[in-house]
């Protein structure tokens, strides 16, 4: 018999444990109320059979109280519930100390790969984590009702974040408002930041913005080239003034001044990229910043823009210096390179930066690419006219619901009437669904599985509700770079956030996972077969969103389907229905589990074929979804990343080509570092197995991880397979 503990762990049943605690009570009375050493072991003998394969210790308790009652004695049954309600306060009194000491001293596992962008060694990543450690008890004690916490535990479902959920101001990700900043000024710890002049001035100030506000959330940000880019104008105009000014002659003005500001913007694309990658935010860490590179955002200001999307380019190219001096693949920020009909031809205008966006890829796994084509298609406003606009982070994209009618709500002062309204939006929380978990505990019963489903899909509204309350407390004080000085919005001093939560103005996630091993247990094939396992997933998708519409119809909350990108909890996932439902071949027996509506890693497709595929469940998860395809080192064979970037505009709205990126600080090996049979990261040229003297970049879950990563995650990475092969296009 398997005992399901508080936390959701599962232990072996040990009846020595009854006997002391029975024992226990026994000391606090006297004479006949004492149980015998007899009635003792027949309620052992009782609980025992009973048969149960799984019991929860609560269960047995009860049972324990009850037997009690029956055998007459009604003091000792007191005292055991009042030494069981003792236990009970003392495990919530101190939850803490074990976790805060694991982390600090480094014994845990969970802390050293929680996140492949932290170092949990160093101190600023360690506060954030105490930090973190004491907002989840808190969470858990007090913010979130028992049946969630249990839900959570036995990963049912996850409640994201809880590390910063006892503070009530923070939300998840954006879509940061950098034009309204930059051309209407801001404000930054009480100074006052005016309209810069300059183009360096301008990429220094939107850094400074970019750590304000990524230390108010908690989520990733996102920003646009575009709003950059009227200020390489300005730069360019000072510049050809001045030479005017001096007497040179028009033909040399233009040339000294186009010399100028091509210097310029390099100096200020530097600026920025060391300042991103330099600069430590209230979470102990880079920002997670993704920059959009849209030329179709801009008529006026293309060509400045395109002056810019090009230094980012072979920027990103060359790479940053490690310890050693030598390039290596950086985290951040992130690129989305949005194609479109200006760039995607050989002979369009901009087809030069495609094809250094390919180089780049090769080299450095970004930019991501978004079509603008089948965006359009997808997301509608309530025009009827398709829309473009960047993911929050790596993934969450809003949706363009009422956009026309949003801008007074924020009160932004770039806000154009009648016109579809992005930037300032935001994302409130997220929590996520075990698909796996539904299925197995149905086991293969197709009305049962509708059934539990409705019940975890209620679970998770629950939980969603908690988050949108919890925020709807905030008042623009909190966090006046956010609320009150643009980024978001520009509400007055103590204005409520509560109308920024309604209406579409920003998002909640329902997320989900495991969608393979879900088709997979209930119908014995994959979603990938074109048959009977991809409609079953597709009816899974539809179910998913049908509950969202539900509930933003009846709450006027715009709640949304989003692939979660569960980095660490696809282990949690994994462990949990292991232990909850054995080992199951091709199910349960890895330590992860798929990724949202993904291909699982180990599956043979092609690129062209699992884009396609993926494409009609990316269109079942507006509020969120990315695909990849996993491929070797096509530094020389450019011609095949360009062939899946034309197809990604044909079909797919978001994806990313996946390569490899590595070195080895003690042999110089610059190539791929391997997994070994033991998920260890090894040089495959000298054996090296430090971590810390290999650089690996990874992508994770949308962004580039580069910290290592758990067991479950490490052996998922592992057995990616390729989806495109190095040979000259077909």
């Amino acid at each position: 018999m398997k005992i399901v503990k508080r936390d959701g762990h599962i232990v072996d049943y040990d009846p020595e444990k009854i006997r002391i605690a029975i024992q226990k009570a026994n000391n606090e009375v006297r004479g006949k109320e004492k149980a015998s050493k007899d009635e003792i072991e027949d309620i052992i003998k009782y609980i025992e059979e009973l048969n149960k394969k799984r019991i929860l210790v609560e269960d047995i308790q009860d049972i324990i109280e009850q037997k009690l009652m029956e055998f007459d004695k009604y003091q000792l049954a007191k005292k055991y519930i009042t030494y069981r309600y003792t236990r009970e306060l003392v495990r919530k009194a101190n939850t803490t100390d074990q976790t805060i000491k694991e982390l600090i001293e480094g014994e845990s596992d969970y802390w050293n790969n929680e996140n492949s962008n932290k170092n949990s060694t160093v101190v600023t990543t360690q506060r954030d984590y105490l930090a973190g450690i004491t907002s989840t008890d808190i969470t858990r004690r007090f913010l979130l009702p028992e049946e969630i916490v249990k839900a959570h535990d036995e990963g049912i479902i996850h409640f994201h974040d809880a590390d910063y959920f006892a503070q009530n101001a923070l939300h998840n990700c954006e879509l940061i408002n950098l034009e309204d900043m930059l051309q209407n000024g801001t404000i930054i710890n009480g100074v006052m930041i005016e309209k810069p002049h300059r183009f360096i001035t301008a990429a220094t100030i939107a850094t400074q913005i970019i750590l304000a506000v990524s230390s108010s959330s908690y989520g990733g940000a996102t920003i646009s080239l575009t709003h950059l880019a009227p200020f390489v104008r300005a730069s360019y105009e000072k510049y050809y003034k001045k030479y005017k000014d001096y007497g040179v002659k028009e033909e040399d003005c233009k040339k000294f001044a186009d010399r100028d500001i091509k210097k310029e913007v390099a100096d200020g694309v530097q600026t920025f990229n060391y300042q991103v990658n330099s600069m430590t935010n209230t979470n102990g860490q880079a920002p997670f910043l993704s920059v959009n590179m849209y030329l179709g955002e801009t008529e006026e200001y293309k060509y400045e823009l395109a002056m810019i999307i090009e230094e980012f380019l072979r920027q990103r190219i060359l790479g940053f210096k490690n310890e050693k001096g030598v390039y290596v693949t950086p985290a951040f920020p992130k690129l989305l390179y949005v194609l479109e009909e200006d760039n995607i031809h050989e002979d369009s205008k901009y087809w030069y930066l495609t094809k250094l966006a390919a180089e780049c890829t090769a080299k450095r796994m970004v930019p991501d690419y978004i079509s603008e084509k089948i965006m359009k298609e997808l997301k509608k406003n309530e025009k009827g006219e398709g829309d473009c606009y960047p993911c929050m982070g790596c993934r969450s994209f809003l949706t363009p619901d009422r956009t026309m009618s949003l801008g007074n709500i924020s009160k932004s002062k770039n806000y154009v009437e009648g016109k579809g309204k992005y930037y300032g939006r935001f994302n409130q929380g997220v929590v996520t669904i075990n698909l796996p978990d539904i299925a197995l505990s149905s086991k293969k019963d197709m009305d049962k599985f509708w059934k539990i489903f409705d019940e975890r899909l209620e679970l998770c509204h629950k939980a969603l509700q908690i988050r949108h309350k919890r925020l709807s407390n905030v008042t623009s004080d909190v966090a006046p770079i956010l609320w009150q000085h643009g980024a978001l919005a520009r509400l007055e001093k103590g204005e409520s956030i509560h109308e920024l939560l309604r209406h579409g103005y920003s998002t909640i996630s329902l997320g989900y996972a495991g969608l393979y091993e879900c088709v997979k247990y209930m119908t014995g094939y994959s979603h990938t077969d074109n048959g009977e396992g991809k409609e079953f997933g597709l009816k899974v998708m539809e179910y998913l969103n049908n509950a969202t519409k539900k509930w933003k119809a009846e709450e006027d909350i715009d709640y949304s389907v989003y692939g979660t990108p569960i980095e660490s909890t696809t282990y949690k996932f994994a462990r949990c229905l292991k232990e909850r439902f054995g080992t199951i071949k091709g199910i349960t027996d890895r330590n992860y589990i798929t990724n949202s509506y993904h291909v699982p890693v180990f599956e043979e497709i092609d690129a062209f074929s699992k884009l396609k595929l993926e494409s009609e469940f990316q269109r079942l998860s507006p509020g969120g979804a990315i695909s990849y395809v996993e491929t070797p080192n096509l530094q020389n064979n450019l011609d095949a990343i360009i062939e899946v970037v034309k197809f990604i505009y044909d079909n797919i709205m978001y994806a990313e080509l996946n390569t490899k990126s590595d070195y080895c600080q003690k042999c110089g090996y610059d190539g791929e570092i391997l997994i070994d049979e033991n998920l260890e990261w090894y040089c495959p040229n000298c054996g090296n197995k430090d971590h810390n003297t290999l650089n690996v970049a990874r992508r994770t879950c949308g962004y580039i991880g580069s910290n290592f990563w758990n067991r479950g995650r490490t052996q998922e990475i592992k057995e990616r397979v390729l989806h495109i092969d190095n040979k000259a296009k077909k």
